[in-house]
Formats: C-alpha cells, structure tokens, sequence
C-alpha cells in the first residue's frame, strides 16, 4: 500500500452497455489500460463519477475486484467504499482492503446524516477495522456535511485518515487546507490547473476519463516549473471542465469520452443522457482537445 499518494487521480466512470442496463467489463478493463497507458497516477472505482448509487453492492465488489486485478499495481487503485451506515462502510472498506487499495474514499453519512461528532464516530469506527489509508471525501452539495479545514485537521487525529478530496467548488477553501498544510486533492473541475499550482496534493477529476494524457501532461509541466506552458494547455481543457461542471456531470463525462477515447455507454437510468443541444455544445467545447 502507498505511503504517499500524489497527482492525477482518473475518478473512473462504470462503462455500461449502450443503454446503461448493465455494467461492462470488456470495456471496464479496456478503459482502464487506458488510463494506464497515459500515465495516470492513481484511479478510483465505485465513486460519483462511477455512479456508485446506482450500482448494486455485488456490482461493486465485482467492479473493485476487476480493478484490482486488472490495474496489477501498475497505478495506485482508490476504491469508495461509503454508506449511510457505519457497519456497511466497515463491510465494503474490508473487501477493498483485501483487493490490495492504496486507500479507500469515505463520504460523511449522506441524506440527514449525523452531527459533527456522529461522522466524527463513523470515520473513526471505520479506521479502526481497517488498516488501509482513508480519503475523506467532501461533497457538501451531495452528503449533506461540510468538512471546513477545522473538521478535517480534527479528523486526522484518527491514525489513518490521511487525505481529503475536496470538492466544495470553492478555490478559497481549496486554499485555506492549503495554508494549514493539508493533504487535499482537488476535486473541483473548473480550476484543477490553479489548484496544482497552489500545491495541491494531486487533482482527483472525473474529466480525466475524457482526457487522460492532456491531464497528466498539465500535472507533469506544472511539477516541472513550466506553469506558462501548462497555463496554455488549461486553455484548451477548460472549455470541457467547464461544462462538465455546468451539465449534468456524469452523462456530460461519459458523452466526451465516448467521443474521445472509448465507449462506456450510457449513464444508468433513471439519469438521462444530455440532449442534443447539449451535445451540439459539447462537441464545441471539445474541439480544442481534438
């Protein structure tokens, strides 16, 4: 398992059929070498962008386990591993754990969820049945709970909370983790490029399923000091971030890597595809990437 887990996190999307009825593991495996090839740093399973509450729980073991195996420690594997109760999230993180994860992605409990201290209980009872590191994940907009930098430094008193994904959408609270030294990977698409030059931990992005070797390229040159050549490729990636952001998230990624990289179908339903007005926006703000 990882000590340290740094830059370009790919939250891979569930490729599914045509029609979002069932999940596909012939394309499942093929997206994943290509995540590889590209040189992503680290990928993560079963999380929003891979459409975890419209998977069945089986569907998940089988979709980390198929990582797992498949990804064979050529880039560090995140597996999510949330849920509302406690004793379920200790369920999922154990099998995850014996899949070999490099860390594990933790919600607070969602939809009317605990007071502080109740997540408090829920990271800590989890940390306690598993050794593997913890990625707090911060959604407030989805879970219902902010966790402000406070929380976390409070979290990390448990051993093996070790890094949160953060994304609030907010660049001032991205900083504010920063100036207090905390490990946070930027989970917002709109300034992933300002993120790692404000010294992000890494960039954990759902639009790297879409541009995966343009992703790594802006991570490599901003590690390299060349921040005005980075700056000029974030030009040509910020139209798609943007409207990743501004679109339905899940079909708008799955749209552009359909058209970009590989097929991964549809969104499951109930979610809808984008209509072809969104489409027809999308395929311009594409063009720069083509």
């Amino acid at each position: 398992m990882s000590q340290e887990l740094k830059g370009i996190c790919a939250a891979a999307c569930t490729p599914m059929s045509d029609d979002g009825s069932k999940v596909d593991y012939d394309r499942l495996r093929t997206h994943l070498d290509t995540l590889v090839e590209a040189g992503v740093h680290i990928i993560a399973v079963c999380g929003g962008t891979g459409e975890f509450p419209f998977l069945s729980t089986e569907e998940k073991r089988r979709i980390a386990e198929e990582a797992a195996r498949h990804i064979g420690g050529r880039a560090k594997l995140i597996v999510q591993t949330s849920a509302i109760r406690t004793e379920d999230a200790i369920e999922a993180s154990l099998h995850a754990e014996g899949l070999g994860a490099d860390a594990l992605l933790v919600l607070p409990p969602y939809f009317e969820g605990p007071t502080p201290d109740g997540v408090y209980s829920h990271y800590e009872k989890i940390a306690q049945a598993v050794k593997t590191p913890i990625m707090a994940y911060n959604i407030p907009v989805h879970s219902g709970f902010d966790i402000t930098p406070d929380f976390f430094k409070r979290l990390r008193q448990i051993d093996n909370v070790q890094y949160l994904k953060d994304t609030s959408g907010s660049f001032v609270r991205l900083q504010e983790l920063l100036v207090e030294g905390l490990p946070v990977f930027n989970g917002a698409d709109p300034f992933a490029f300002h993120a790692l030059v404000a010294g992000a931990q890494g960039c954990f992005w759902g639009a790297v399923n879409a541009m995966p070797r343009q992703a790594v390229e802006l991570y490599d040159l901003v590690q390299a000091g060349q921040a005005s050549k980075a700056a000029e490729l974030w030009k040509r990636m910020l139209p798609a971030n943007l409207f990743f952001w501004n679109h339905p998230y899940n079909p708008a990624v799955k749209a552009a890597t359909n058209i970009l990289v590989n097929k991964v179908g549809a969104c499951r339903p109930p979610v809808q595809p984008l209509s072809d007005a969104d489409l027809r926006e999308l395929d311009i703000a594409l063009q720069p990437l083509r």
